[in-house]
């Protein structure tokens, strides 16, 4: 049997494959030292995204475009849905309208039939308050408007509440305006629910007013708002004056007395609003005159509840409990 002689493997052969993995792992040493050094890897790194910024762009345009048809979907439908709720709010305030108007043109008649207040405005002016009465007993304020500025006595005086008081006194550049929680202030009210008229006195408090002589038969509960009645002409019909708090049999019991807490902020703001009834198309004419001044005595108190501010409610008020 003849053997095939074999050649041995040489050293060259080996060196020869070792030497590239040598250079590489060379190169590879001097990269990362230079990277170590000067950061060269990071600079390559924010060319190449630049770079590569554009096909990211392209890459991700499909998911962008679902996205925004899907908004535009959501949102088309939200409006589709505002626009219905809209309309159906639109239709609603279109018939509550309708209604207001109705209401309007029966007021009108109603005002014609009773002759009352048909051709008459209301006149409003505006006065800061100056000077506070810090006499416990007394509740007045000064205002820094007088008959120049054309305030006369009886002028109704207000606030964004309700109704604060009237004017007493007048000179050519003040005016003194008694409180509505006065002890003697007196305004006729009317429970805005029901009708009911009554006389509202002040208590001497900036939180409480007295409502006596009620009938037990009236139609007043807890919680009724008060306005003016517009009754004796120097208070203009249909202010805020306040609410009922409480209600309670007098001594008597055949009574009831009421409690109200004033509408008005009496111990906070620094205007008013002096109003009026004019005489509806004149411009600037002056306001109608009010009634006349209330006494005053000898100690310069004002007597404005027995005056006629509130004479023909007392009036009315005794002939319905006579009834």
């Amino acid at each position: 049997m003849a053997y095939q002689n074999t050649p041995a493997p040489r050293l060259t052969d080996g060196a020869g494959s070792t030497l590239p993995l040598l250079a590489y792992l060379a190169i590879a040493t001097v990269l990362m030292v230079a990277d170590l050094r000067g950061g060269f890897a990071a600079q390559a790194r924010q060319h190449l995204s630049m770079l590569a910024e554009p096909v990211w762009w392209l890459a991700a345009a499909p998911g962008r475009l679902m996205d925004g048809g899907r908004d535009m979907l959501s949102t088309r439908a939200s409006l589709q849905a505002e626009n219905e709720r809209l309309r159906r709010e639109l239709q609603v305030n279109a018939s509550r309208l309708h209604r207001l108007l109705a209401v309007a043109e029966e007021n009108q008649r109603l005002r014609e039939l009773l002759g009352g207040t048909r051709g008459y405005r209301l006149n409003a002016q505006l006065a800061g308050i100056i000077d506070v009465d810090l006499d416990p007993s007394r509740q007045r304020i000064v205002l820094d408007a007088g008959s120049m500025q054309g305030v006369q006595v009886g002028q109704a005086m207000i606030d964004a509440g309700g109704v604060l008081g009237q004017v007493i006194e007048v000179t050519p550049r003040h005016s003194t305006a008694l409180l509505l929680t006065d002890t003697e202030h007196a305004i006729p009210v009317q429970v805005a629910r029901s009708g009911l008229r009554a006389i509202a006195y002040g208590t001497g408090r900036t939180d409480r007013l007295r409502l006596p002589s009620i009938p037990q038969s009236g139609d007043i509960r807890v919680g009724d708002r008060l306005v003016t009645s517009g009754i004796g002409g120097r208070f203009p019909a249909g202010f805020p004056v306040g609410v009922v708090e409480a209600l309670q049999p007098d001594e008597t019991q055949l009574f009831v007395v009421a409690e109200a807490s004033p509408a008005a902020r009496l111990d906070r703001g620094v205007e008013v609003l002096l109003v009026s009834n004019v005489i509806d198309g004149v411009d600037d004419g002056p306001p109608l005159p009010p009634p006349p001044a209330p006494a005053t005595g000898e100690d310069g108190a004002s007597s404005a509840v027995p005056g006629e501010t509130a004479g023909a409610a007392v009036d009315e008020q005794r002939e319905a409990e006579g009834e």
